[in-house]
Formats: structure tokens, sequence, C-alpha cells
């Protein structure tokens, strides 16, 4: 009998709902088209470990309702020396793989690029709730996250009018505003802050002033982890992950001390962290996760290697990885502007 080629998937960077659903839509579709699958433990760090296990129709039996991913995940960097990459190839040959999916982000998808320009068949599928990756329309998790966040605006606005407070809600996106303008906008904040666009808390603190004085004695103020407060005024520490970004913090307490020392209404600050990348994916990122699941074994039947699975309005297509990482997916001026128009 004939072996099976087969194919590795693994998934790397931080967790978010909807990669249950596509390690299931690989899984699913490999058997249909003869391959089998074996799950890459906790990302590269498994590529370096040769830590594996198979993955068969028993194991993905259920799990697109489940958050998070059954295979495991690390920030783990296979690219920081020569020798990991080699060890990476070198393993990858000795787990007899036929093809690679690689399922993360920009840092994620940038190794994985770098893996195929060394000879390694790779397809990439996009994963990030910042929604921030070129090359496709939309990632999976940004819809589950973005709802988990509006759901803490709208449960921390009931608190805020019973107090009159000014309630800031720091969400997640490093470089790009795209969670925090969804979610604050959806969730009604007064004004959103994020890293695209110069914060002007002269403004921010003035449009406050007048929303509590003429319409409202309570207010969310939405903000993006990486916007910039100006000044003298630092949110980052210089701790570093693997792939050398500075770790992120701080901005929600800072822009509230700022609030309440030039407005004088009593100010709290809501860090939604990890929350936003918990519990069960939604409807959208389960059927998106699936659908980008299946045609990634279906660019590894066709043969095209080097390339990631992409969302354009509702066709899923392909794009070269060298694409998908060439830059970041932001928040365009006219959209911001467009959000404005509801900061009161």
């Amino acid at each position: 009998m004939k072996k099976k080629k087969k194919i590795g998937i693994l998934t790397g960077g931080g967790d978010c709902p909807g990669l249950n659903p596509v390690i299931a839509g690989v899984v699913r579709k490999a058997m249909l088209e003869g391959y089998e699958v074996a799950g890459i433990m906790r990302g590269w760090k498994g590529m370096l470990e040769c830590d594996e296990r198979p993955l068969g129709l028993k194991d993905i039996l259920g799990i697109v309702r489940e958050g998070g991913t059954i295979i495991r995940t690390s920030r783990t960097n296979p690219c920081k020396s020569a020798e990991l990459m080699e060890k990476v190839i070198g393993n990858f040959r000795k787990m007899g793989l036929y093809a690679l999916v690689a399922v993360g982000g920009d840092d994620t998808l940038g190794a994985a690029k770098k893996i195929f320009d060394a000879g390694l068949p790779t397809v990439g599928v996009p994963k990030t709730i910042d929604n921030d990756l070129s090359g496709t329309d939309r990632t999976f998790g940004f819809d589950t996250a973005i709802n988990t966040a509006m759901e803490a605006c709208d449960r921390l606005s009931t608190t805020a009018e019973s107090h009159e407070r000014v309630m800031v809600v720091e969400i997640m996106g490093r470089h790009a505003g795209w969670m925090a303008l969804w979610a604050g906008l959806a969730g009604g904040a007064s004004y959103i802050l994020i890293p695209e666009v110069k914060t002007d808390l002269d403004e921010l603190c003035a449009l406050l002033k007048e929303r509590h004085e003429k319409y409202a004695d309570f207010s969310i103020v939405a903000v993006a982890e990486g916007a910039e407060l100006g000044g003298d005024i630092h949110l980052q520490t210089q701790e570093k992950d693997a792939f050398g970004h500075v770790r992120l913090g701080g901005v929600g307490e800072r822009l509230a001390e700022e609030i309440q020392k030039r407005t004088g209404y009593e100010t709290r600050h809501v860090i939604l962290g990890h929350l936003q990348r918990g519990g069960r994916p939604s409807a959208l990122d389960r059927f998106i996760g699936l659908r980008f699941g299946l045609h990634a074994v279906e660019l590894i039947a066709a043969g095209r290697f080097g390339r990631m699975v992409s969302l354009r309005g509702n066709e899923v297509t392909s794009v070269p990885l060298s694409e998908a990482v060439s830059r970041l997916r932001t928040v365009g001026p006219e959209l911001y502007e467009e959000a404005r128009a509801f900061f009161i």
C-alpha cells in the first residue's frame, strides 16, 4: 500500500478564536485529498523539537466550537539564527513532511516565508485579532474579539452612568486601531484613540467637558494599546518577545490619569487584555476558519507553495507570502474621520 503524503500544521503567536476551525478544515480536506496530517505542537517550537501528533477525524469532531488551539502555540522564533533555521529544515525532512501549513500573524508568516525561501513547501493562513495583515480583507478571530470588546463597553457604560464617571477601555492593537475603532464605535464610545492618528488630549478633554455639561454625565473612551499620548507619557517597557517586539501596556491607566487631572471628572480604566483572545469563536470566525483550512490544502494539492490563503470580499483566494508580510494593514484617515462624527 502506497504511503500517504503527510501535511504538517502549526499555530504560532497569540491564540485567537477560530484556530480550531482552521485545524478542522485542514484535516477534513486533507482526508478527502488522500493526505495524512500531523499537528506540530506549540508552533515553531514543535518544529525545533520534532514534537508532533497525528490528527484524524476523531481529533477534530466538535472542535469548531472551541476557542484556542488543540495543538497549542508559542512565540518561538525559528529565524533568530542560521542554526535554528537549519534545525527546522532538518526536522522537516526527519518528520517526513510533504508540506507545512503555518497559521499565524506577521511574525509566524514571516518565518514561514523564510522557511519557504530556504526550499521547504509551505503555505500560510492569516491569523490575528488585530486584523492588520495585508493581502486579506479579514482575518479570523477579529469578529469574536471585537464583539467581546464591544460587550465590555456596553457593560462599563452602565457602571459609568451609575457613578457619573469616565471609563477608559484599553483594547488590543499594537500598530493598527481596527479593534478599538470597531468595538469603540459599536460600543458607543465618546472618543476613540488609535495608533494611526496623533492624539490631541486637549481636544479629547474639551469634548468630554462639553458632553458632561450639555448631554450626559458619563463617558466611555476606547484606546488602542499602541496609541501614542505624546509628551513625557511613556507606554512601553524594555521587555521584548522572541520577535523583538516591545511589550505594550499602560496606555489606559496613563490616559485615565490625564483625563481626571485635566477635567476633574472621576476616571477609571479597564484593560481587557487576554479576555479579547479567549472564548468560543463567533459563527463568522468559525466559517472563515473552516474555509481557510480547506483552501490551504487546496494550495498544497495544486503545488502552489509560498502563498497565503486570503479573503477578498466573499471569495477565498491566495497571495504570495511576500505580499502578506510586506506591510501592515492599518486604519486609513478617511475611516477614522467617519468615526469622528460620533465622538460626543
